[in-house]
């Protein structure tokens, strides 16, 4: 073979190398010291993560969580609806809170910069595409290692979820969302998905194979509201807190 057949593929591909090397760690036989400390520290960071973020967020007021891709650009109608739906959600007497970064995450905080409302960054360390947006308070901006304990600050401080397209990340946090209000280990809140188009084909799913295969009850699909625009995103957690008859003003 010549000289481009035996390249190190790891130097044209560092994640390529990093993937390795976490492989190689997890396989690779432990003494009983090292598992002991590794884990043991684990466990501090894990805690100084969840008392950093009570005592920030438990003064905060009713909030709304946005979820969204980090990759949609300010051009995008998803972007400037989710602007519009913060700025309208603030003004009804919610803070916004984010994950803290780019796309969606940063028209939601930028919606509630505009209006002064109170505008929250959950962010994590991640290899590519995080870091924080400009329109997050200071006061409420956090950083974090982990993404469980950072996804239980976004269901524990948030009495509604506007879910807008997103990728893997935001899958995970609608189906969070979902299941914690599924199994009643949080309230009913709204959970709103805007976008029928995009949300069109795993909704069909949820009818057509886990209802039908009966791995949800059909009062589940109930547990969610799609709309397309901001208008109907707002007045969607409006109505069901009037209803209520909740006060949301900080």
């Amino acid at each position: 073979m010549g000289i481009e057949g035996t390249r190190d593929e790891s130097l044209v591909n560092p994640e390529l190398d990093s993937n390795e090397t976490k492989l190689q760690n997890s396989l690779r036989q432990k003494t009983w010291d090292e598992t002991i400390t590794k884990d043991s520290w684990m466990v501090f960071k894990v805690m100084a993560e969840f008392v950093d973020g009570y005592e920030k967020l438990a003064k905060i007021g009713p909030c709304v969580s946005i979820f969204g891709s980090a990759r949609l650009k300010p051009q995008s109608k998803y972007y400037k609806m989710a602007v519009e739906i913060a700025e309208k959600i603030t003004k009804i007497g919610f803070g916004i809170i984010t994950g803290g970064g780019p796309g969606i995450m940063e028209a939601g905080n930028k919606g509630a910069f505009n209006t002064q409302g109170t505008s929250i960054g959950l962010n994590i360390d991640l290899p590519f595409e995080q870091h924080f947006n400009p329109y997050i308070n200071k006061l409420y901006s956090m950083n974090f290692d982990y993404f469980f304990v950072r996804k239980v600050m976004f269901v524990k401080y948030s009495q509604g979820f506007v879910v807008m397209p997103g990728g893997f990340g935001t899958l995970d946090e609608f189906t969070e969302a979902l299941t914690l209000i599924q199994t009643n280990k949080i309230g009913k809140f709204p959970i709103v998905l805007v976008g029928s188009e995009f949300w069109s084909g795993l909704l069909e799913w949820f009818k057509a194979t886990l209802l039908k295969e009966k791995m949800i009850n059909e009062k589940d699909l109930d547990l969610y509201r799609v709309v397309d625009t901001a208008d109907e995103a707002v007045a969607h957690i409006k109505a069901f807190y009037d209803k209520y008859s909740v006060n949301v003003n900080f």
